[in-house]
C-alpha cells in the first residue's frame, strides 16, 4: 500500500481567487517544478456561488473566462445621474464557476500540485515547519499560504474602523426586455439610503436577463429580507418589472478596513486574499488585487526575498484609511462622496485611481474632485491622533 504524502514544500489553505491563482502560477512556472504544492479547501468548488468584477485596459489574463464585458456604465445619484463611456476600460465578469473550472483543471494537470478535499481544522509553526491538521490528515509544510479570513480578529482591532461591503444579489429573467445588455449599473445611489450608504448594482447579460445587487458599505449585516425586499422593489419601481424567475442567488461580506493584515505574517505563514489585506479598503474590489499580488508572490518568491509584506502604496492606503473614518463616523456620507466625485472627475481617472496607478497630479485631481470639508476633517482628527 502506498504511503501517503504529508510533507510539502508549499500549502495553500482555500481554493478561492487567491488559492487558485497562486496555485496555477507556481504550478505553470518551471522553477518550482522540483517543489510539491498541496491546496486544501472543504468544497469542490463546484457550483457558482459568487461573481468577481474588474475593470482593465484592453485584453487581459483572464479574458477566456469573462461572461460578459462592457464598455458603458450608469451611475445613479440624488441629483447626478450619467452614462459614461470607460474607454480604454472595459468592465469585465467572472462567473464563480467558470473561474473553478478552468483553474482546477489547469492545477490538476501539474504533476507537482495536488488538490485534495478537505476540511483545515487548524495550522501552526513549530519546529521549523508549519503543521496543518485536517479533519483526515496532519500535513507539514515549509511555507503556508492561508487565505482563510477571520474577521473577529480584525474587528477586536480599535486602531481602524471596520465596514463591511455587504450585498445579496439575484441573477433573473424577465418576461419583457427591461435590460441595456450593452451598459452596466455601476452604482445606483437613487434608492433610499435609510442613513447609510447602499446602492444598486446592474450587470446585464441580455435584455431580458441580468444580475441585481443590493450592495450597502456599513458596519452590521441585514436580515435577509431587506436586501431581497429592496431588489423586488428596485425591479418594480425602478424597471417596471413585476414578473420574473430567479435564476441563481448570490450574497457576500467583504470587508473595508486599513488594519495591517501583513502583521500577521510570519517567515513561513503568508496570509493570502481577502485574508491577507488584498481587499481595496475602499470599495472591497479584491479579483484585480489579487492577481496583481499572486504575481508578485511568485516573483519575490524566485528572487529568494521576503514576502512577508504585500501591500498597498503607503500614500493610497492614508486615502482609504481617510474615506473609510468618514464612512465608520457618517455612514450616510457615502452617497454625496460617490456622487460629487463621479459629476466632477472622468471615471477613467477614477478606475486609475482605485487602481493606485496614479501621480501626485493625478491625486490631486482626485481629491479636489472630492467633497473637501468630509476629507479636510478627517485627515486632521488622524493627525491630531498621530495616525493612531
Amino acid at each position: 500500500m502506498e504511503k501517503t504524502k504529508t510533507h510539502y514544500d508549499y500549502i495553500i489553505i482555500g481554493a478561492g481567487a487567491a488559492g487558485l491563482m497562486l496555485a496555477k502560477a507556481m504550478g505553470n512556472d518551471g522553477f518550482f517544478n522540483s517543489k510539491s504544492i498541496l491546496l486544501l479547501d472543504k468544497d469542490a468548488k463546484s457550483t457558482n456561488d459568487r461573481t468577481w468584477c474588474y475593470w482593465e485596459k484592453g485584453t487581459g489574463h483572464f479574458d477566456t473566462i469573462v461572461h460578459k464585458s462592457w464598455n458603458s456604465i450608469f451611475f445613479g445619484g440624488q441629483e447626478f445621474s450619467n452614462q459614461l463611456n470607460i474607454a480604454p476600460y472595459t468592465y469585465k465578469l467572472i462567473r464563480g464557476i467558470d473561474f473553478y473550472r478552468s483553474f482546477i483543471e489547469k492545477i490538476k494537470s501539474y504533476s507537482n500540485v495536488e488538490f485534495v478535499k478537505t476540511k483545515v481544522l487548524h495550522h501552526e509553526e513549530k519546529d521549523n515547519r508549519v503543521i496543518v491538521r485536517t479533519e483526515e490528515t496532519t500535513y507539514s509544510c515549509e511555507q503556508l499560504f492561508n487565505s482563510i479570513f477571520d474577521i473577529e480578529s480584525v474587528r477586536k482591532n480599535k486602531k481602524y474602523p471596520v465596514l463591511q461591503q455587504h450585498f445579496i444579489g439575484w441573477s433573473i429573467k424577465s418576461q419583457e426586455p427591461i435590460f441595456e445588455p450593452s451598459q452596466a449599473t455601476f452604482m445606483d445611489f437613487s434608492i433610499e439610503q435609510k442613513n447609510n450608504t447602499r446602492f444598486m448594482y446592474v450587470l446585464p447579460f441580455s435584455k431580458n436577463t441580468a444580475l441585481i445587487e443590493y450592495t450597502l458599505f456599513s458596519e452590521h449585516l441585514l436580515p435577509k429580507k431587506e436586501y431581497e425586499d429592496a431588489i423586488r422593489e428596485y425591479l418594480t419601481k425602478k424597471l417596471g418589472c413585476t414578473t420574473f424567475e430567479i435564476l441563481e442567488q448570490e450574497k457576500g461580506s467583504i470587508p473595508m478596513t486599513c488594519y495591517k493584515f501583513h502583521e500577521h505574517n510570519t517567515k513561513r505563514i503568508q496570509y493570502i486574499g481577502t485574508a491577507g489585506g488584498w481587499s481595496k479598503p475602499s470599495t472591497g474590489y479584491t479579483f484585480y488585487n489579487t492577481s496583481k499580488n499572486t504575481r508578485k508572490i511568485v516573483q519575490l518568491l524566485k528572487e529568494g526575498k521576503s514576502i512577508s509584506k504585500v501591500a498597498s502604496k503607503k500614500k493610497f492606503w492614508f486615502y482609504d484609511l481617510l474615506l473609510l473614518d468618514i464612512l465608520y463616523k457618517h455612514n450616510n456620507k457615502g452617497q454625496y462622496i460617490f456622487e460629487t466625485l463621479f459629476k466632477n472627475r472622468p471615471p477613467q481617472l477614477i478606475f486609475k485611481f482605485l487602481d493606485e496607478e496614479t501621480n501626485f497630479w493625478e491625486d490631486l485631481r482626485i481629491i479636489s474632485g472630492c467633497p473637501k470639508k468630509e476629507f479636510l476633517n478627517a485627515c486632521l482628527e488622524r493627525v491630531l491622533r498621530g495616525f493612531k
